[in-house]
């Protein structure tokens, strides 16, 4: 199969050798700066050294004030707090996070995470009965409640107090009726608005520490690190695919440090299970090792076990639950690949998704912990805005994801009569309708598509930073691009282009992934190419190869390899 991306090459920018003189860079270090829209030193020079110095006060944020305060109030008359967090990796990271420092200032505090399958996402009429029956006075919830109104008034009027921190863009006629901490809250002065809900957790931990400080508390107690939770944050916001620039970059950037010795057995024990090898971990280890497997006992009805791992202090049991976890995700995939799988016979024998710029497509009792994934893989194969239904009793849940051109939580906005619940941001999204509406779903957001992109955006576009030759490819070449690490969303890991490669080796290896050596008049590299074994076989061939290029460590050696993002064969005249 060939490829049906567009390669879009970046034009040098005649500022780059300057901007390598006036900050001490490499021309390419200058270029992938520029790239990124920075170029200015006084914004190069924290994007290189994000330091913890440079973390905003946590009393910029608007709620923190009133929040502080209410949290305060119940520790001195001994009021029990629970966390209410939500069941994917930044949920679990962030109530994780408050429970581990609760406990370390002697406070212990309850969790509640709710069932995916059964009570779907945030604050529900149950949940609160529940909670209030365990005697809770206090409920802070951690990325989840800011569009749960309804919630915390029956919980104010059972007797318990509610904090809100979120990181979900507000629902259109939002009213906070307790204590929010949301950086997206009209007239807050937080400087920046892309944290995930661990980051928002986080902040709120530092505010908590500051203000029993102040009051003494740590005159007798042990005052914790917080520096020691900044890898639970790491996991969080890379999990959650907010922007790794400004304040997410120096909680990203320090938090990865952190986890090469982490202090919590269950991080660890992951680690081990997932074959995360350090020196040299990286965003990808966090996004595609560690947050799948964090994921997968809540999306097949085990909600509480990923939280159980990030609190555990018994490094055996820790061990058992990663195991049991590692099981889990397993048993994910196949479910997962099952839907698929029947999704793909679905668009062969019907009219597809021709002339279409949207995918809406739905089962019975297709297992919902994994329609979001599935929606993932759609995006990735056919580049269109996917929504996933799993349909029983004539009510369908749903989730959804969508491309660059798509803002898919505005586009649901305007059909928000349609649905009994929904909520998300630009990307993804979740929502709860009757199965009757489904058809005036498809045709509606049909209709906002077409008018929203054109069908150019439907071809999937690759960025590539520069052309080189791979003769310049070595250590020093790829400490240079590692030096703008961590990647992840609005920094996005370099992409460059080599033209005419030889192909001196072809082979297939692991479960689906294209293995090639390929060489352009010098030295010869290795090259992977994940999940591109349709490419095979290319022994002999003349390529153009889109690569990133890294170190590869295996049993204690390393050596360089090129990650091939997609390839074209050319034809070389004799």
């Amino acid at each position: 199969m060939s490829s049906n991306k567009i390669w879009k090459l970046r034009v040098p920018s005649p500022l780059a050798p300057q901007l390598a003189n006036e900050v001490g860079l490499t021309p390419l270090q200058a270029q992938l700066l520029i790239n990124r829209g920075i170029s200015e030193e006084e914004s190069i020079i924290p994007f290189l050294n994000p330091r913890l110095s440079d973390l905003a006060d946590p009393m910029l944020l608007k709620g923190m004030d009133d929040s502080l305060k209410m949290i305060v109030r119940a520790i001195d008359n001994h009021k029990k707090i629970t966390i209410f967090g939500d069941y994917d990796v930044d949920g679990l990271t962030a109530t994780a996070l408050l429970l581990n420092f609760f406990s370390s200032i002697g406070l212990p505090a309850s969790s509640y995470i709710p069932d995916r399958l059964y009570e779907g996402y945030g604050l529900n009429k149950n949940a609160i009965e529940r909670i209030v029956k365990r005697g809770t006075d206090l409920i802070i919830t951690v990325d989840c409640g800011i569009s749960n109104g309804k919630e915390i008034a029956l919980a104010k009027d059972l007797g318990m107090e509610v904090i809100v921190t979120d990181h979900h863009q507000l629902p259109k006629g939002f009213e906070g009726n307790c204590p929010v901490i949301n950086p997206h809250q009209p007239d807050c002065l937080f400087p920046f608005k892309d944290l995930a809900g661990v980051g928002v957790a986080f902040f709120l931990a530092v505010g908590i520490r500051a203000v029993l400080r102040k009051r003494g508390w740590f005159k007798t107690r042990h005052e914790p690190d917080l520096r020691e939770y900044l890898d639970l944050a790491a996991l969080g916001t890379v999990a959650d695919r907010v922007p790794l620039i400004g304040q997410n970059r120096i909680l990203v950037n320090t938090g990865m440090d952190v986890m090469v010795k982490s202090r919590w057995a269950g991080i660890r024990a992951m680690k081990k299970i997932a074959n995360v090898r350090e020196p040299g971990i990286t965003t990808s280890d966090l996004a595609f090792r560690l947050a799948p497997r964090l994921n997968a006992p809540g999306r097949i009805g085990k909600p509480d076990m990923g939280l159980q791992l990030l609190t555990v202090e018994d490094p055996m049991l820790a061990k058992d639950l990663a195991l049991e976890i590692n099981a889990a995700n397993s048993r994910r995939r196949r479910v997962e690949q099952d839907i698929f799988e029947e999704i793909e016979d679905m668009i062969k024998t019907t009219d597809g998704i021709a002339g279409r710029r949207t995918i809406i497509l739905a089962g019975k009792d297709w297992h919902k912990g994994v329609l979001g994934i599935v929606a993932s893989r759609l995006v990735e194969r056919y580049h269109r805005p996917s929504l996933i239904f799993s349909i029983k009793d004539g009510v369908a849940v749903g989730s959804g994801r969508s491309i660059a051109d798509f803002n898919l939580y505005k586009a649901l906005n305007k059909l928000g009569h349609l649905f009994d619940k929904f909520g998300g941001h630009a990307y993804a999204a979740g929502f709860t309708l009757k199965a009757t509406n489904l058809d005036i779903l498809r045709d509606k957001l049909e209709g906002i598509a077409g008018e929203t992109f054109s069908e150019d955006a439907l071809v999937p576009v690759i960025d590539v930073d520069a052309e080189i030759s791979l003769q310049v490819i070595n250590n020093e070449m790829i400490h240079q691009v590692m030096a703008l690490s961590p990647f992840g969303e609005k920094n996005p890991e370099p992409v460059f282009l080599s033209n005419s490669l030889e192909v001196l080796q072809s082979r297939l290896v692991g479960d689906g992934h294209l293995k090639l050596m390929v060489r352009q008049g010098g030295d010869p590299f290795e090259a992977i190419g994940f999940g591109l074994a349709d490419r095979h076989p290319l022994k002999g061939e003349t390529i153009d190869m889109v690569f990133t290029p890294e170190m590869n460590h295996w049993q204690g050696r390393e050596k360089i390899q090129l990650r091939i993002i997609d390839l074209k064969k050319i034809d070389v005249d004799l």
